[in-house]
């Protein structure tokens, strides 16, 4: 069984020669039922966005569906032109 994880992260793309400001949100919780939920946030940047939540029963499913997304966020140079950067927490 694999071991339940928490986290959040915040990536932000941002070129105002290619009218790139994106906003992207990634959070792992647990919910009261044990599942592991992963919500998804997208937007340009100053706007509402759009959000996607996904839950899966264990845990490993959750890390894969996770490390599916960040993969797909590292290769935003190539798709957009621009790479997401982490935002710190202030």
């Amino acid at each position: 069984m694999a071991k339940h994880f928490e986290c959040r992260e915040h990536w932000r793309a941002f070129d105002t020669a290619r009218n790139v400001p994106r906003d992207y949100q990634l959070t792992v919780t647990l919910d009261l039922f044990g599942w592991t939920v992963v919500e998804r946030h997208r937007s340009r940047v100053g706007c509402k966005g759009k959000g996607a939540r996904d839950s899966f029963s264990n845990a490993a499913s959750a890390r894969r569906f996770f490390d599916a997304v960040r993969l797909r966020r590292g290769s935003a140079r190539h798709r957009i032109g621009v790479a997401y950067r982490s935002v710190e927490k202030a």
